[in-house]
């Protein structure tokens, strides 16, 4: 079964740390690009950060430029996002995608496999 499992979500201060996980299984991210997406309540899914598996290359949103950082382990077949100095306004659920051509598309029609989302709460 094809699928992108997330894990590493939950509640955290102000100042903060988190780091999320997006695991594939049935099928290698290798030759994927991996895209964070994240919805804050009333908010529109917003693009943070991705990285490109064939030339190494990493994106992110000013939002969370120089906090986060996205990488790769388990011999490339997971992706973490480590999420540093957290704020209220980080609040959303998180998921995964892997897109087909290993591009990092802002647009989450272009992405073939979801994650179903974890939730991080930033709040004191």
């Amino acid at each position: 079964q094809v699928q992108l499992v997330e894990s590493g979500g939950g509640l955290v201060h102000p100042g903060g740390s988190l780091r999320l996980s997006c695991a594939a299984s049935g099928f290698s991210l290798n030759y994927y690009a991996i895209q964070w997406f994240r919805q804050g309540p009333g908010k529109e899914r917003q693009a943070i950060s991705c990285s490109s598996s064939s030339s190494g290359t990493t994106f992110y949103t000013p939002d969370v430029k120089g906090r986060f950082t996205v990488f790769r382990g388990n011999g490339g077949n997971t992706v973490y996002l480590q999420m540093n100095s957290l704020k209220p306004e980080d609040t959303a659920v998180y998921t995964c995608a892997a897109h087909p051509r290993n591009y990092c598309s802002i647009y989450p029609q272009d992405y073939e496999y979801w994650g179903q989302g974890t939730q991080v709460t930033v709040s004191s």
